[in-house]
């Protein structure tokens, strides 16, 4: 889900309207027919744009799924990470886990534009989000699932608790399965949505630590995984470098597919975090998991588009509106 690779920057319109007043939201105002008559076309607009930008550059898949989640596990998926600084509040961009990595917000402003033009004030940006994400699996071979729609966009985003509950590379296994806990999900959800890693690429700041540390270890000191470290430090050095990128799947990085689970089977998962769900002493359940993945593809695809779903549905409690401009708030 990190990536390196920025695009440039598309404004979307922005119509000035008074700013409604929040309203609390729960999971069951979420439904498939939310937009069926207020924007019936809303789901194509995201398609069509993703599939433009995916066949211009298929890393700009990872993009946006990579901002679905960070945007979900802050206040739940609320699109609070779509919004910029300002003179009263620092956003979750600058957070530890954003402000090198998380790109892609030129597409979604790209994206809101279009969905302005067609429905204005109509689809909130954490829709645009979840079903962006939907859509940037199914463009690079991945499964596809039913969106529920109809989230509202905060009117707030929190620097601090972006910091506190977006699990990190050097993070382990319990304090992983914890952060996922803590969102309402459990360590087979976790097992199955790290494994959007497939498509995703790593600074070398997240995985400087796991190079230079246990990976000659957990590979066995294999001939060939002794190839591929020798690559991997040649894009990380021990100083220096730290935006330079590596794909977290060697195998298919272009693909959604289940080749991700067999690095981690053969130790050579890039991230520490990631390793850990088949190498950790206290992962006898995780590692079974990862072994049926890695076997079953369908069961590796049912469970993550099932656990996308579950993610999704964490909304704010707090309500919020519909944003004109998914960088700043209604005025």
């Amino acid at each position: 889900m990190a990536t390196g690779f920025a695009f440039a920057v598309c404004m979307a319109c922005c119509v000035l309207l008074a700013a409604p007043l929040s309203a609390a939201q729960d999971p069951s105002s979420l439904s498939l027919e939310h937009y069926s008559k207020t924007c019936p076309a809303a789901e194509h607009v995201v398609r069509a744009e993703m599939e433009c930008a995916v066949r211009a550059d298929p890393r700009n898949a990872a993009l946006m799924l990579r901002l679905h989640f960070h945007d979900c596990f802050v206040q739940g998926c609320d699109g609070s990470v779509l919004l910029d600084d300002t003179a009263a509040m620092v956003g979750e961009k600058q957070a530890e886990q954003n402000v090198n990595s998380l790109k892609g917000f030129g597409l979604v402003d790209k994206i809101k534009q279009k969905l302005e033009a067609e429905c204005p004030g109509t689809v909130s940006c954490a829709d645009l989000l979840a079903i962006a994400a939907r859509d940037a699996v199914v463009l690079v071979g991945g499964p596809y699932w039913d969106v529920p729609v109809g989230r509202l966009d905060s009117k707030k985003a929190s620097l601090e608790l972006a910091n506190r509950d977006i699990p990190t590379a050097q993070q382990g296994l319990l304090t992983l399965i914890s952060k996922f806990w803590e969102k309402g999900l459990d360590a087979t959800d976790m097992v199955a949505l790290v494994g959007s890693h497939t498509i995703g690429f790593a600074r070398c700041a997240n995985f400087r630590d796991r190079i230079y540390g246990d990976y000659e270890m957990t590979t066995k000191y294999s001939p060939a995984s002794q190839h591929y470290l020798g690559k991997l430090k040649d894009i990380c050095p021990l100083d220096g470098g730290d935006d330079n990128v590596s794909a977290m799947d060697s195998h298919t990085s272009s693909t959604f597919d289940n080749a991700y689970y067999e690095t981690l089977v053969d130790g050579e998962g890039l991230l520490n975090s990631d390793q850990e769900m088949w190498s950790s002493v206290v992962g006898y359940s995780t590692a079974d998991t990862v072994s049926k993945y890695w076997a079953d593809p369908a069961a590796f695809f049912k469970q993550f588009s099932d656990s996308m779903v579950k993610m999704g549905n964490i909304t704010n409690p707090a309500g919020g509106e519909v944003r004109k401009n998914c960088r700043f708030l209604n005025t």
